[in-house]
């Protein structure tokens, strides 16, 4: 089955849908995630992750998404997830999820989101822009040229489950964003799997080489911590630290710094 990702609108429906201000017809919510600087021990961001007006998952949410309405769902992820963090004071990073099939001209499609950080003084050097490596992106040149238009705005840019989707390393040789997420499906257990741990520290090396910062996410348990930790990686995220919390920031909780 297509995803609806992969079925971008068309350039004149998305414009006809900004120039005549329509809204998504659906309400959204979201869930904030901490990351982790295991060096200092400290929050140093935040992944909105995107709810249903009920509390429902991604997943429920985005069997919503149609060709019809992916732009307006993206625009609404942006500017929703700025608004949320505003009112529940996150000056931290801000780490959103976006849709590049949905954008269709980099400096059009941002006029949203910029307006949103502007009303609620969000600065926009502390946005970051994460791309999944599974999402099915039509034209690679164009999620490259978007990428990079995003770069020289001042965002910060992030590809996610690194590891985990189709594109892998051939995506990286494209574009090398500011940060690099490693798939849970890395992280599991790591501290006790000699293969995991080789693909990991391959990573390492490469990103260092490419001046990437790696996150590693999903990490449940100190063991696996304390492994990524030793290997040099300071930036964390995962239930260990906290649970994606709906309208809500929590603290981590102090056996996660153990």
């Amino acid at each position: 089955m297509v995803s609806v990702q992969s079925i971008p609108p068309t350039d004149v429906q998305a414009c006809v849908q900004c120039r005549k201000g329509q809204k998504l017809d659906f309400d959204l919510r979201f869930a904030f995630q901490p990351i982790v600087d295991i060096g200092t021990r400290a929050v140093v961001a935040y992944e909105a992750l995107v709810r249903g007006p009920n509390g429902e998952g991604a997943a429920q949410v985005l069997r919503r998404v149609t060709r019809d309405n992916l732009y307006l769902f993206d625009q609404s992820c942006r500017t929703g997830a700025i608004r949320g963090a505003a009112a529940l004071g996150i000056r931290e990073r801000l780490s959103i999820n976006f849709l590049p099939n949905a954008v269709y001209h980099p400096s059009t499609c941002i006029r949203s989101t910029l307006a949103a950080a502007r009303e609620h003084d969000f600065p926009i050097e502390n946005i970051i822009f994460e791309v999944t490596e599974g999402e099915r992106v039509q034209d690679r040149a164009h999620l490259v040229r978007l990428i990079r238009a995003y770069d020289e705005m001042g965002f910060r840019t992030a590809i996610d489950d690194f590891g985990a989707g189709y594109a892998g390393l051939e995506l990286l040789s494209d574009y090398q964003p500011d940060f690099l997420k490693l798939d849970m499906g890395l992280i599991r257990d790591i501290d006790t799997d000699a293969p995991r741990q080789a693909i990991v520290k391959g990573v390492l090396a490469m990103c260092a080489e490419l001046g990437i910062q790696v996150l590693a996410e999903g990490i449940e348990t100190p063991a696996e911590r304390d492994w990524l930790a030793a290997a040099g990686i300071r930036l964390m995220q995962g239930y260990l630290f906290g649970r994606p919390a709906l309208d809500a920031r929590l603290d981590v909780p102090y056996y996660a710094w153990a």
